[in-house]
């Protein structure tokens, strides 16, 4: 499967029914750039936008995450993980990041998200804990931290 396939956008018409939450703004996903999860994580998010604008990505490693973080907060005290920095100001983490990703995408994975908000936080975010705990032995790290993508998928992203 060529790059090009793999980042191609599916859109079911099943999944269409729910729009997403947020629709015309664009948030910031912030990911481990050297965690297999993550670069996974990632690669989902590109594949289920079906607005294509949803998110830009940026690795937990870059300078420009330093440079849209609230005020106060450091890059060092963040987890080495998913989080997301909203237009509204918000940072999200651990499942609550998450579940706003699937929100972002629509469709099923709004629904999804939504009934996973019925989960206890403090029970969502030791499940999402343990999976963070254990994610480097079991996700490979990405071999390309930055693959080649097409031209209209680089340009999300800001190193």
């Amino acid at each position: 499967m060529t790059i090009e396939q793999e980042y191609a956008l599916v859109r079911r018409a099943d999944l269409a029914l729910i729009d997403p939450l947020h629709p015309g703004t664009t948030d910031r996903l912030v990911y481990d750039g050297m965690c297999g999860l993550c670069h996974n994580a990632v690669k989902f998010v590109l594949k289920h936008d079906a607005s294509q604008s949803a998110f830009r990505f940026s690795p937990l490693q870059s300078d420009i995450v330093d440079a849209e973080l609230p005020p106060g907060q450091r890059r060092e005290d963040l987890p080495d993980s998913l989080l997301v920095l909203t237009t509204r100001g918000e940072m999200l983490v651990k499942s609550d990041a998450v579940l706003y990703i699937g929100q972002r995408l629509g469709g099923a994975w709004r629904l999804l998200s939504m009934l996973g908000r019925l989960v206890p936080r403090g029970v969502r975010d030791t499940l999402y804990d343990y999976v963070a705990a254990v994610r480097h032995r079991v996700f490979a790290k990405p071999e390309e931290a930055c693959p080649i993508a097409p031209p209209h998928i680089r340009a999300r992203f800001d190193y």
